[in-house]
């Protein structure tokens, strides 16, 4: 096969096999039968090794046309158990594939040919059987055992149906040598967006990044750390994450957040650790509305929740999301605690000259914005406008109180439901933390607690049942993680511990399955400068408008594709989303052939010459974009195109997992992912099946009682069981 033509043509029937069977005839001939051919047995056999040489030649050359056309039909398959995934110090294993170039343009064009549709469309036979397994499916014996046949999946079977991925196999198939693709570890704390439509593999795409994520170790022997949302509830990806965090022992590192079944989840308080005060009230009211005239109530609850944090930590109190709500119901009980306490070390006789002004107070001598509140509230802050002293947290909560108490509860009415969603029923248990209950078996874990163990952990936000909840609590983890970013970023991870330094600092690989669902402004400072404190985060999506929808702004929607450098593109539904990859890449020349044909008549009656014919092939090149937003739409499932290192662009498929019978779960973890699979597999039947999952009473194994987070929750959850069915 001639590889030096300007116009290369894969597709075409496989002429070099005559030339091997010619030259195997000839090599045959000349050992067995040299004479016919006036050689002597010598130089026959030195013919027949020449001979034999140019045939595998051939036969090679054959073989690269055999297996083009293979592939443009179908590709082979690719397995591959969670054990062998590639782990490397240096690079992050994509899949297999090639660099997309000029002449994968020009072969991709070839297959839209008309006269290379035979070669590129399913055969007649393929079609016929796939027919009559249609007509066939509910036939009598035997013809019902037909289809069985022509479906059987086997390789010697012609006709057997391709895979259930969809798409066109072309797209991958016009390269048929295929190299592992990986991305640099470098290249990763630029971060990475994942796009795809649903059901074509972004989350088992998650599940080979993360198995690499959690197995890795650093030249000294350190893992990293990783943090995946999952707000929809994924069981394989749970199961994943548990089975490789125990074959890398770090099942004492492995934390489960899990809204939906707070039984047996870890706890977690979203407003308890800060760098800063105001970050309190910055996690809370960044939940609310700031459109149009909600601006100014969403100002006044970052304000009142300022001075309700500011006020807790004076007095010794580590805020949460409890008593936040029970302060902003209730602010007279703060102030009053926060006035004895303030008294207490600067005016111990203030409270005497207080209850003197209560006992004057009645229904006529009260102010009018001060009806409704108790008297000793009235007391104190009528001597607090007399009295020459100065506190800026006694002072905001005295500028709370004199609000008038009917307008004030309007101005915080679009904070409480917001706190009601996050303190209703055992959710509460889980954001707001009982840190004295030396009883509850559930760990509490916290942001830079988890950097510093090497952590894996896994974030399940049920977003199914309550998306509100879900979309507040994913929000509060991120502003959190930026607040813990900010301070690595400064000081390192080991701050405020011997031998600190505070240049040192982790990967922490950060997995945000759906996270158009949970993002909010938070989320842009995260991926804008979290890559200085180590912050690697791949961010998994469906189309450039979720991410519109839930901004709101098509300005910062844009800011958020901005900041990140790589991006893996699967099949996606939404044109705008395909440009998004197709219009950053270049255009290309390709060759193009013309066949031009024509005859001429001679006009000299005496001459020789009746007409002239010319036939000719005419090469010209045309400009193409590199690929059209049509063939991203045209995908298989899992296949990929990849934009990263500088605008490379990388054609991609994944493997596909194969079984592997090593994989085992606990008791507990192996219900639980039960039960998510029932509820969140079929999203249209959400509301059902939603109860706390029932473990069964089998004893565990004796390894996995260990007195881990998650074997502690195990035992006691199975005693609490034993104890309800021994009770009457």
């Amino acid at each position: 096969m001639a590889r030096n033509q300007p116009v290369e043509v894969l597709l075409r029937p496989a002429v070099e096999l005559y030339t091997v069977a010619a030259c195997a005839g000839a090599a045959f001939l000349c050992i067995a039968a040299p004479w016919s051919l006036a050689l002597s047995p010598a130089m026959g056999a030195g013919s027949a090794l020449a001979f034999s040489t140019f045939g595998v030649i051939r036969l090679r050359d054959a073989r690269v046309i055999l297996r083009y056309r293979r592939n443009i039909r179908r590709l082979p398959r690719y397995l591959m158990t969670s054990r062998d995934v590639p782990v490397s110090q240096q690079r992050l294993f994509i899949g297999k594939g090639f660099l997309w170039e000029q002449k994968h343009t020009h072969r991709l064009m070839q297959t839209y040919r008309p006269e290379f549709r035979r070669y590129v469309e399913p055969t007649p036979a393929y079609r016929l059987a796939r027919r009559l397994e249609e007509r066939l499916e509910f036939a009598p014996f035997p013809l019902s055992y037909l289809p069985r046949l022509t479906s059987w999946d086997v390789p010697f079977n012609p006709i057997r149906p391709l895979p259930p991925v969809g798409g066109l196999p072309r797209l991958h198939g016009i390269e048929p040598e295929e190299v592992d693709v990986s991305l640099p570890l470098s290249e990763r704390v630029g971060h990475s967006l994942i796009l795809g439509t649903t059901r074509v593999g972004k989350t088992r795409l998650a599940e080979l990044f993360i198995t690499q994520d959690i197995r890795r170790k650093n030249h000294l022997g350190e893992h990293e750390v990783v943090i995946v949302f999952d707000p929809k509830g994924d069981a394989d990806l749970l199961k994943r994450m548990y089975v490789e965090a125990k074959r890398a022992g770090r099942e004492d590192e492995f934390y489960i957040f899990h809204l939906g079944w707070p039984e047996i989840s870890a706890r977690y308080n979203a407003v308890g650790r800060f760098g800063r005060i105001s970050e309190v009230a910055t996690r809370i009211a960044g939940q609310l509305s700031g459109e149009g005239n909600s601006a100014a109530f969403r100002e006044f609850a970052w304000r009142f929740v300022n001075i309700i944090a500011r006020a807790l930590v004076e007095l010794g109190q580590r805020p949460d999301y409890m008593l936040i709500q029970r302060h902003v119901i209730n602010i007279d009980a703060l102030f009053l605690e926060y006035a004895q306490h303030y008294f207490a070390k600067h005016e111990p006789k203030a409270w005497e000259i207080i209850v003197q002004l209560e006992a004057k107070l009645n229904d006529k001598n009260i102010p009018r914005n001060m009806i409704g509140r108790e008297k000793r509230v009235i007391a104190l802050e009528q001597y607090l406008s007399q009295a020459r002293n100065y506190d800026p947290v006694l002072d905001g909560l005295r500028s709370a109180v004199r609000y008038d108490k009917t307008y004030f509860d309007k101005i915080v009415a679009s904070l409480l439901p917001l706190l009601e969603k996050l303190t209703s029923g055992k959710v509460a248990q889980l954001l707001a933390p009982n840190y004295s209950d030396l009883n509850d078996p559930r760990p509490i874990f916290d942001w830079m607690q988890i950097v510093r163990k090497r952590a894996v952990v896994y974030i399940g936000l049920d977003a199914l049942s309550d998306a509100e909840v879900a979309a507040a609590v994913g929000n509060s983890m991120f502003s959190d993680m930026v607040s813990v970013a900010g301070h690595i970023y400064k000081h390192g991870i080991d701050d405020g511990l011997p031998g600190a330094s505070a240049n040192t600092k982790v990967p922490i690989n950060v997995h945000a399955d759906e996270f158009n669902e949970l993002m909010g402004s938070e989320f842009i400072p995260m991926i804008n400068k979290g890559g200085g404190a180590g912050i690697q985060v791949s961010a998994y999506t469906q189309t450039l408008s979720d991410i519109e929808a839930r901004i709101g702004n098509r300005a910062k929607a844009g800011q958020v594709i901005g900041n990140f450098n790589n991006l893996i593109m699967l099949r996606v539904r939404e044109t705008a989303t395909a440009e998004l990859l197709t219009k950053q890449l270049p255009k290309v020349e390709v060759y193009t052939t013309t066949i031009v044909s024509g005859a001429t008549d001679s006009s000299d009656i005496r001459g020789s010459t009746d007409f002239t014919s010319n036939t000719q092939d005419r090469i010209s090149m045309s400009s193409v974009p590199m690929i059209e937003p049509s063939h991203i739409v045209a995908l298989p499932k899992g296949q990929a195109f990849a934009l990263m290192q500088g605008g490379q662009l990388w054609k991609v498929r994944m493997p596909l997992p194969a079984p592997d019978p090593d994989e085992v779960m606990p008791a507990d973890l192996q219900q639980l992912a039960s039960y998510m699979r029932q509820s969140y597999t079929e999203s249209a039947h959400w509301w059902e099946n939603l109860g706390s999952p029932v473990l069964q009473d089998d004893p565990l194994p004796d390894d996995l009682l260990d007195e881990t987070p998650t074997a502690t929750a195990t035992t006691t959850i199975n005693e609490e069981i034993q104890n309800n069915e021994a009770a009457p």
